[in-house]
């Protein structure tokens, strides 16, 4: 498959692909979310309507060049957060970022996004592996990854150091491989039919 899917659905929430359209839905999570965003998306703190919709238009552009492939996260067709796919860590690899409004948190819903994603980050031709970076004072992205399975490979501490208020500056690395992905579906389907 040379792209992922423009809708894709897990559980309790919907991931679509952004649509220009957005800029209303988006700018107000966005604007609601902000104290939230702050301590780790350097972006959220100078947020203007013109950032967002440049978002959305460079969305189209990665999807276009296969580099990225951003997607609303919805619940009850409300926009409640973004996720993506991003072609950032070299041949062979995807890693997924994800945010969601402070009111959605604490219900699974970042969980079953990124669950969304890995999936069909793996149904891509040529990956084999899924990563999540986040930095070590966000435990609750290292709480996402662990409960999908994914394995901590490492810790650095990138030359640039914290780029966000909230960050420490050592960047957490999960990884997540296709055999385990396979292996760990297969399971759960087991599960299911017992």
């Amino acid at each position: 498959m040379e792209e992922p899917a423009e809708i894709l659905s897990s559980d309790q929430v919907e991931l679509r692909r952004w649509r220009m359209s957005d800029l209303d839905a988006l700018d107000r999570a966005i604007y609601e979310s902000v104290d939230h965003l702050v301590p780790w998306m350097p972006w959220a703190a100078d947020h203007e309507r013109q950032q967002t919709s440049d978002f959305l238009a460079r969305n189209q552009e990665e999807w276009a060049t296969r580099q990225a492939f951003g997607y609303a996260i919805t619940s009850d067709a409300v926009v409640i957060g973004s996720c993506g796919l991003y072609r950032r860590i070299g041949d062979g690899g995807l890693d997924i970022g994800y945010w969601l409004h402070p009111h959605w948190t604490g219900r699974g819903l970042a969980t079953m996004a990124a669950a969304a994603l890995v999936s069909q980050g793996f149904q891509l031709a040529g990956i084999d592996r899924v990563e999540i970076h986040h930095d070590a004072a966000n435990p609750a992205s290292g709480a996402v990854a662990l409960r999908l399975g994914f394995t901590e490979v490492e810790r650095t501490r990138p030359p640039e150091g914290p780029v966000a208020p909230g960050e420490v500056g050592i960047d957490v690395v999960w990884r997540m491989t296709a055999g385990q992905w396979q292996a760990r579906t297969a399971e759960q389907v087991d599960e299911r039919a017992e």
